[in-house]
């Protein structure tokens, strides 16, 4: 059960079918509103796995404060800054609501996962 838990796999149908159900849910006044609940769904599943990445990257770049708040601050940015352009682009009825849920867990995601890459290198640190 926990190779299961840890599947990169499981995690981005997590997202997916998680981040589309509140799409559906943000924009339900407007109707069933599948082309934005998939492509949350989709941008959800693909941004999740290029976070994680991008904060092992950065990981021991910067230090003291730095490293704690610039690469979450800079994967935050990006990622707002696709989603939004995503979402007007294909016409989402109610885009703050859309992006609100998936930018707002994707942050805290990428702060809690910075802050255990940071205090783990600390750790191992001479």
């Amino acid at each position: 059960m926990s190779r299961l838990l840890r599947s990169s796999l499981v995690h981005a149908a997590f997202g997916f079918l998680l981040m589309g159900g509140w799409t559906l849910w943000a924009n339900h006044a407007h109707g069933l509103v599948w082309g934005a609940a998939i492509a949350q769904g989709l941008l959800s599943a693909g941004l999740t796995a290029l976070l994680k990445k991008t904060l092992e990257r950065l990981d021991g770049r910067f230090s003291g404060l730095v490293a704690l708040a610039l690469p979450p601050a800079i994967t935050a940015s990006a990622i707002l800054a696709t989603l939004t352009i995503v979402h007007q682009l294909i016409g989402t009825p109610e885009l703050l609501a859309t992006i609100a849920f998936p930018w707002t867990m994707s942050t805290l995601y990428a702060i809690a996962y910075n802050a255990r890459l940071v205090a783990d290198r600390r750790k191992t640190a001479p």
